[in-house]
């Protein structure tokens, strides 16, 4: 999987980067409702911990790609933002933690959707749980089973047993995930080859018990 992400942010052909943080991460930004020491989990190229780090908050952006967190470090460069990134597998939390203590905040923005295999997401949602701290909060933004295909999609039920033993999930709402249309999903979708798309998602506020 490494060498997929990889191979994608190589050829610039990823459809989840848009150039500029997703949407609706700028609105829980501007509602304040991200705080603390923040973790951003499968940062791709930045855009969120560039975001976050501009609005003063202490954040460590990690993605499991080597050249994610490359292109990451140069955007926060070009940007002039002195953002925070690490290579690291969001499957080992506690390398990730390092010996700290956990986040206030998590955010994931469409990585949790990744995991079709009940064993690897419970190993996830675990993973959160160790690296969040008790009464800190999980923010998730997952494409939805309502949308078009564009990506791996999620239905609500998924998210709310994830979520059933030590956490208590405060909101579920419906809103949209932007993305480009790539050659795999042009067909499908009946439109141009980079045509921007906002496609049906989840947000969900999840705190940690």
């Amino acid at each position: 999987m490494r060498e997929h992400f990889d191979r994608a942010y190589e050829t610039r052909t990823a459809p989840w980067v848009i150039g500029e943080p997703q949407p609706a991460v700028v609105a829980l930004a501007e509602g304040g409702m991200l705080h603390g020491r923040i973790l951003d989990i499968g940062c791709g190229l930045g855009e969120h911990t560039i975001l976050l780090t501009g609005r003063g908050h202490p954040v460590l952006g990690v993605d499991y790609a080597p050249r994610a967190i490359a292109q990451a470090r140069e955007n926060a460069a070009t940007r002039g933002v002195d953002a925070r990134f690490q290579v690291g597998d969001a499957m080992d939390m506690d390398a990730i933690l390092a010996g700290a203590a956990p986040f206030d905040t998590i955010l994931d923005s469409a990585l949790f959707h990744i995991f079709d295999d009940p064993a690897d997401r419970a190993r996830y949602v675990a993973g959160l749980h160790r690296g969040c701290r008790s009464g800190g909060y999980l923010h998730l933004l997952a494409l939805s089973d309502a949308g078009r295909g564009f990506g791996p999609q999620v239905g609500e039920e998924v998210i709310r047993s994830a979520f059933a033993d030590g956490w208590e999930l405060e909101a579920l709402d419906t809103t949209t995930y932007r993305g480009v249309v790539g050659q795999a999903h042009a067909p499908l979708l009946g439109l141009p080859v980079g045509a921007v798309v906002d496609e049906p998602a989840w947000l969900a506020r999840i705190r940690r018990l």
